[in-house]
């Protein structure tokens, strides 16, 4: 006799299958999927994100400028400057480096090469630094200023600074203007004492000048722009030069962070930077090749600077 399960009880126990049990079960696994995928392209983008700046401060660029100057000797036609501030030439900035960099300025055929100051993070480093300089092979010269680095707190170490730039063949200017011969024609390039660690005697500099000859300015710190334009030539005239190159600020290295750094805190807030014209004079603050503090950088490349100057 068959046993009576009821009118709603199955005859035998059959497995239940839930269409919606296993849809929710779909959804719970792309969840979570989708959030895994999020974790990984979180943790790629953060490493991304941390080790950025270290590698872009490896990366050096060519900010490459073309300016018009009725100063320039006619029979010149045509002059590119190499310049370059700011190596910090020492833990974080290795020989190979320099190799790589000496290439660079070779590759782009200068007729001049130009050194904006703190080519060492110390007078030693510096010192270090124009010892192992391969020839930069400028077609008519190389000079340069010293930082507040490579000056030291001393005239010695000043002074093995400079012998060690004569020795590498670059001209040092401290509060000197030099005259560099092309073709029957001349240019001038006046290269004044770091402003912070050094003598600088900005008035006696550009009255050894002429406002109607192709004068370059070179000087590590930009906080003097503001009275190199009140500085009058050796005939009284204002606009002394054509062409100011400076350094120093590292263009801020780590953006919104250059205060916190202690990077030229010196320096203007329009000084901290990039192109200028300033009483029809060019003004250039560079980036510099290497870096301060640590050796990282966002959104302010290394960059050397080759630029050509012609007439109209």
């Amino acid at each position: 006799m068959n046993e009576y399960r009821g009118k709603h009880s199955p005859s035998m126990p059959w497995a239940v299958s839930s269409t919606a049990s296993r849809h929710y079960r779909s959804r719970h696994a792309q969840r979570h999927h989708r959030r895994r995928q999020l974790a990984i392209l979180g943790a790629v983008l953060l490493v991304i994100l941390l080790v950025f700046p270290f590698v872009d401060a490896l990366i050096l660029r060519v900010d490459r400028v073309s300016l018009i100057s009725e100063d320039l000797p006619a029979d010149i036609g045509h002059l590119r400057i190499v310049y370059l501030s700011d190596v910090d030439y020492g833990f974080f900035f290795s020989n190979r480096r320099v190799n790589s960099l000496v290439n660079t300025i070779v590759d782009l055929k200068p007729d001049i090469v130009l050194f904006g100051g703190d080519i060492g993070n110390s007078p030693d480093d510096a010192l270090a630094f124009y010892q192992r300089l391969p020839s930069l092979h400028a077609r008519y010269a190389a000079l340069g200023v010293l930082g507040e680095k490579d000056h030291g707190e001393t005239d010695t170490e000043r002074d093995m600074v400079t012998d060690a730039m004569r020795d590498a063949g670059v001209v040092p200017l401290v509060n000197d203007l030099t005259a560099v011969r092309i073709g029957s024609s001349l240019v001038y390039i006046a290269g004044l004492d770091d402003v912070r660690t050094g003598k600088p005697t900005l008035t006696s500099l550009a009255s050894k000048t002429a406002a109607e000859d192709y004068v370059v300015f070179l000087c590590h710190n930009p906080s003097i722009i503001p009275d190199i334009h009140r500085a009058e030539d050796k005939n009284g005239k204002l606009g002394w030069f054509d062409l100011a190159l400076f350094g120093h600020t590292h263009g801020g290295q780590i953006w919104g962070l250059s205060g916190l750094l202690g990077i030229a805190t010196d320096v203007d807030d329009r000084y901290q930077g990039g192109w200028l014209v300033e009483n029809r004079s060019d003004l250039l603050i560079s980036n510099g090749v290497g870096t301060s503090v640590i050796p990282a950088r966002v959104f302010t490349p290394p960059q050397i600077h080759c630029i050509d100057i012609s007439r109209p």
